[in-house]
């Protein structure tokens, strides 16, 4: 059954769809309330002249879907088909930040108590996340400290000989050694933990106060005052908190910079009224979601520079890879723009908050006022990020070159300080098994400048590695093997304001944070970070795209390169006939095409 067929008998009802290629692979999920209405959507004219849709279409042939009984269902059920799948043709958030949660082991006969940045499903449970990442662990060493809950890593599955430091100094309550704890106060410890950790400092205040009278009554004064130290803390945190929620609410505020196809978006995260952290996210191939006639200014009043993209769709799909699944959400989420799901995915998220008590999350989108001007604020700082992460900036060229030969011995800034893109190069690593960093080095150093000395260029004033030592020195061997034994070579440290120089490793160059070199090497090598990644995800995706036309005999990388250039996906390649394939190939190469598809 052809594809236009199989769209025909779709169901009517709420579901997934996913598009799938030519080699099975799925490059696009979406969500309906109404599948066959929405997926045969896709082929109409207007749809089709779409950039991301044509490009979709061209090279969808098949298509899945999921029945499922809500729109509700529906939206998570496509969020989390995206995170598995990967599709292509979705907007996949790139982000390897993580934020680190209090975990509280459950099902142990002595649960305890650290810092995580992974979230499983093994019944513990999980606070957080924390902002800023410092905060966790001062809050797990409160609990240490105030709580008893053991800080250190032995086996508390059997018993010890002796306790730790820890119990002898009053800050555990030794449940490693028989005899000097029993599971009930042990479990009455964890159970003030978890009210604690939950934000319940009124029952939490209640139960010591509770327990600290019948140990006075009981005439165990030193557990008594042990009981009143810790109403003190809570009292002490209760009074903090109190006047941060007079403060403000907590809030997630988005703001976003779209240009010549390539998008910054910055996200703060406020607490208590008070911004505690900012995360900066990229997307350098939204080309594929661009869609002609529809802009920011469209969106919501203010312009975005060249070329235009769905900001709804896009923040819609954002903000469920953020949230759906996760065990915090702010009460409030402001974005700069409207979608189509925003009320299903604010229910979403409610019913998703383990805590019911009342508690909503709103997604707000705000036109005027204070909310207003916090979004303004994070699309400014977007703006930033964009110009530092995607725009070559002009950088004060006589400062950098004064720095260079104070630092480097630079005789000159080469292109006046401006990346030339006309010498980026690539290079595909052809002797080197397996995994070595130093032998791919001298590879790829002796390649690009024997090609300089084959062609008579100009050496450069600086060959500078991204690496350590071991790199540096890789890189060294493989110019001294050409005989290039003058030639300046540095390498840019893990931490990017020391700077190693071949011949004088033993006198690393320190760069002060405000050094204008500085900002010229971060400029570098951010530049190289994404030419090389950009590189190796089309790689990728042609590779996974050319499977089946590299299976034909007389077809190799390169011809499979132009025809995906050409034609644009398998689909179309076997679509097309002799006439329109030897314009690209030679005609048997063309003949071998047709046949190959016609078996």
């Amino acid at each position: 059954m052809d594809l236009a067929a199989k769209i025909r008998t779709l169901p009517v009802s709420a579901g997934v769809y996913l598009y799938k290629n030519a080699g099975g692979q799925v490059i696009y999920v979406g969500k309906a309330n109404n599948l066959r209405s929405r997926v045969s959507s896709y082929f109409h004219e207007g749809r089709v002249e779409d950039a991301k849709t044509g490009s979709l279409v061209r090279e969808a042939v098949d298509v899945d879907y999921i029945v499922v009984a809500n729109s509700k269902e529906a939206l998570a059920l496509e969020n989390h088909l995206i995170k598995q799948k990967q599709p292509r043709f979705n907007i996949l958030l790139r982000d390897d930040k993580t934020y680190p949660y209090v975990k509280l082991t459950m099902g142990e006969r002595f649960p305890r108590v650290y810092v995580t940045r992974r979230l499983r499903k093994d019944g513990s449970s999980y606070y957080g996340p924390y902002f800023p990442a410092n905060l966790a662990y001062r809050i797990v060493d409160l609990i240490h400290r105030h709580f008893l809950i053991p800080s250190c890593k032995v086996d508390l599955n059997r018993f010890h000989l002796r306790p730790c430091l820890q119990y002898y100094i009053g800050r555990c309550l030794g449940p490693c050694v028989e005899g000097l704890t029993t599971p009930d106060i042990y479990q009455e410890a964890i159970r003030d933990v978890k009210l604690f950790l939950e934000g319940r400092p009124t029952d939490l205040y209640r139960s010591l106060r509770e327990r600290m009278a019948k140990a006075a009554e009981a005439q165990e004064y030193e557990r008594a005052a042990k009981y009143r130290d810790l109403i003190s803390t809570v009292e002490l945190l209760q009074e903090k908190q109190r006047i941060a929620s007079v403060e403000g609410d907590d809030a997630d505020v988005f703001g976003y910079h779209f240009e010549n196809g390539m998008l910054a978006v910055n996200l703060f995260h406020m607490r208590a009224g008070r911004v505690l952290d900012r995360r900066e996210f990229f997307w350098e191939d939204l080309p594929d979601f661009a869609t002609p006639g529809t802009s920011r200014k469209d969106a919501d009043g203010k312009g975005s520079g060249q070329g235009s993209f769905h900001p709804g769709d896009f923040f819609s799909a954002l903000l469920k890879q953020l949230y759906i699944g996760q065990p915090y959400v702010p009460r409030n989420i402001y974005v700069p723009v409207e979608f189509e799901d925003r009320e299903m995915l604010e229910e979403l998220l409610s019913d998703q908050i383990e805590d019911s008590r009342g508690a909503r999350v709103h997604i707000l989108v705000p036109q005027r006022g204070d909310k207003r001007s916090l979004i303004d604020l994070a699309g400014n700082n977007a703006k930033q990020s964009y110009d530092q992460r995607f725009r070559i900036m002009k950088p004060n060229t006589k400062a950098i070159q004064e720095a260079l030969q104070d630092t480097l011995g630079m005789p000159e800034l080469p292109s006046h300080g401006q990346m030339k893109k006309s010498d980026y190069r690539k290079f595909i690593i052809r002797s080197v098994d397996g995994v070595d960093d130093f032998a791919s080095m001298r590879e790829v150093v002796k390649r690009r400048y024997k090609r300089v000395q084959d062609e008579k260029k100009k050496m450069p004033s600086l060959v500078l590695i991204d690496g350590g030592l071991g790199q540096l020195h890789a890189a060294a061997e493989a110019l001294e093997s050409l005989e290039i034994i003058n030639q300046p070579l540095a390498a840019i440290a893990k931490r990017e304001e020391i700077i190693y120089v071949s011949g004088q490793e033993d006198e690393p160059v320190a760069l002060d944070h405000h050094s204008p070199v500085l900002h010229l090497v971060q400029l570098i090598r951010n530049e190289a970070h994404r030419f090389a990644v950009t590189f190796h995800r089309k790689r990728r995706q042609m590779r996974d795209r050319s499977t089946e036309l590299l299976d034909i005999p007389g077809v190799g990388e390169r011809t499979t390169r132009r025809l995906l250039e050409h034609f644009g996906s398998v689909q179309a390649v076997r679509q097309a006939d002799v006439a329109a394939l030897s314009a690209v190939v030679t005609r048997p190469q063309a003949e071998a095409i047709l046949s190959h598809f016609r078996k």
